[in-house]
């Protein structure tokens, strides 16, 4: 994540004493640590199992901030038991661990597309012990191989795929590439709506933007976010999740005392200011916003919901177009329920349905790679 650079400039106004000049002229001060995205080169050309080679692609799915909360169990034969990792959970903002379980469905849909690019199906039981608990697998995949199994297009843009937080550019969605993933959508239970009618994109862009207020407003909210924000290379390199604050910016203000994890927790500060600025500079640059909306919230759907929408992702980055998901109006905690309401009501979905996934949509560069855990911390031992 790059820090706004009018706030940075806010702060040296303000008095902070720093070589601001050549601190901006060094834009690899403070980069993302290598050893936090070697995971993007995908497995290891020495490792055999189809297992470990497919679950290094898996790794990379998009995850609830970025907390990548997969553990897995290879001591069968062919297979994988995945599980949810009791100790990466947000209980504050997602305290049913629906989006947890999006986030295995991105997994389970990548491990799938990677499985059949090695040669191999991969039969996936959801829920093999009984309905979810934190102490039941979630999903149990058997490689079962398979000559002249096709290899899905989709497979070649998973190392390509990225979530791209900062301001898109401002450029309209094009109506073919709105087209075309409204028509490559594949899951007609799981509806998906964009939307880019200017009048629209305002009316929930300010739903949306009131969501995230309301979470930052909230302390023990903000704070489980702030609990997972590594801020500067030593930090990221050391965990390799999370939400990484990096760059000549950071390290400025990191060294001036001005960006610490309590005074992002404190309304009014720079660095909580700064976060509020990032997440409002985002909102205000989305030209058109999407949804995929469920009629149920069994924990299937919500599987389902992350293998449809990493698979919308995908095609989203065939086509060079750019997606950040906004959670907080969906969220079921209670101060969220009237917001949430609302969100269903601008959308169209009726009460008793489910908002899966809410994002914005658009153009933008490259944000770089995120931070991946190596594959033998995911593995139980």
């Amino acid at each position: 994540m790059a820090f706004p650079r009018r706030t940075f400039l806010r702060v040296l106004g303000g008095g902070i004493v720093v070589a601001a000049g050549a601190v901006l002229a060094v834009p690899r001060l403070d980069a993302m640590p290598p050893v936090a995205i070697e995971g993007w080169r995908g497995p290891d050309p020495a490792e055999t199992d189809p297992r470990r080679r497919a679950l290094a692609w898996a790794l990379l799915a998009p995850n609830p901030h970025n907390l990548q909360s997969w553990v897995v169990d290879l001591s069968r034969p062919d297979t994988i038991t995945l599980h949810v990792d009791a100790g990466r959970l947000l209980p504050q903002t997602d305290p049913h661990s629906r989006q947890i379980l999006i986030g295995h469905g991105c997994f389970l849909e990548i491990l799938a597309l990677a499985a059949a690019a090695g040669g191999f199906r991969a039969e996936v039981t959801l829920f093999p012990d009984g309905p979810w608990r934190l102490d039941r697998p979630v999903a149990r995949i058997v490689f079962a191989r398979q000559p002249g199994l096709a290899v899905d297009p989709l497979f070649a843009e998973v190392p390509r795929r990225r979530t791209v937080k900062e301001e898109f550019d401002a450029r309209a969605l094009d109506p073919v590439h709105k087209a075309a993933l409204l028509a490559g959508h594949g899951a007609p239970a799981l509806a998906l709506s964009i939307v880019d009618d200017a009048g629209e994109v305002e009316r929930l862009r300010g739903l949306a933007i009131a969501g995230s207020e309301l979470e930052m407003n909230l302390p023990r909210t903000h704070k489980e976010s702030i609990d997972v924000v590594r801020i500067g290379g030593a930090e990221i390199a050391a965990h390799r999740d999370g939400i990484s604050l990096k760059g000549p910016m950071i390290w400025a203000l990191r060294h001036a005392g001005a960006m610490t994890a309590e005074k992002a927790m404190t309304p009014g500060t720079l660095a909580w200011q700064g976060g509020l600025d990032y997440v409002m500079s985002g909102y205000a640059s989305a030209r058109a916003f999407g949804w995929i909306a469920s009629a149920d919230n069994a924990r299937e759907t919500q599987i389902a919901a992350g293998r449809a929408y990493v698979r919308l992702q995908l095609a989203a980055t065939a086509l060079g177009v750019a997606l950040q998901p906004h959670s907080q109006t969906l969220q079921e905690y209670p101060e969220m329920a009237d917001l949430r309401a609302a969100m269903h009501r601008q959308t169209g979905v009726p009460a008793d349905a489910t908002l899966q996934m809410f994002f914005r949509l658009g153009y933008a560069g490259d944000p770089g790679l995120s931070p991946r855990r190596a594959l033998s911390s995911f593995e139980t031992a």
